[in-house]
């Protein structure tokens, strides 16, 4: 790929994709947006942190990715892994100041998200992290209201009354 062709964030994002965590420190050094969202509105971290890119995620993050930056509906990243069930990213995103009570654009924070999507390892590591579990999304709904929609009885075994 020439530097020529491409922006510093074009070149990021295909380090990205690569899950090549020195091309990603080098174009940091060198100036390009941790946090530039590409033309469908995510950002690097969201990309490399979804598709369990440890040394990507970590390399970003080092370099300044601001794990909190909402995306699509304001969902952060560790909404988005919480989809995809990634506990050892959440860990890691967790570490580098990840907000675990954010709240996207439906009231919805990342422990909703593992308790809709049953992710109970991910459920727990939020619970040992200090997730607000009293939280209610824009409707009203409580973690705890959503375990009993979709019938996720470790969720309500695990959280609180």
């Amino acid at each position: 790929m020439s530097s020529t062709s491409s922006s510093p964030e074009d070149q990021l994002l295909a380090a990205v994709r690569q899950n090549d965590a020195a091309a990603i420190t080098r174009l940091l050094a060198e100036g390009a947006d941790a946090n530039a969202p590409d033309g469908r509105g995510f950002t690097p971290l969201v990309l490399a942190a979804y598709d369990a890119h440890l040394d990507a995620t970590r390399a970003l993050l080092v370099g300044g990715a601001n794990p909190n930056q909402p995306v699509g509906g304001g969902n952060t990243v560790l909404m988005g892994v919480a989809f995809k069930g990634h506990t050892g990213m959440a860990q890691l995103l967790l570490d580098h100041g990840a907000e675990l009570n954010a709240r996207n654009g439906e009231g919805n924070t990342a422990l909703m998200f593992a308790v809709l999507f049953g992710r109970h390892e991910f459920l727990d590591l939020l619970l040992q992290a200090g997730a607000d579990a009293t939280l209610r999304d824009n409707k009203g709904q409580s973690a705890r209201d959503l375990a009993r929609q979709k019938g996720n009885d470790h969720a309500l075994t695990v959280l609180p009354e």
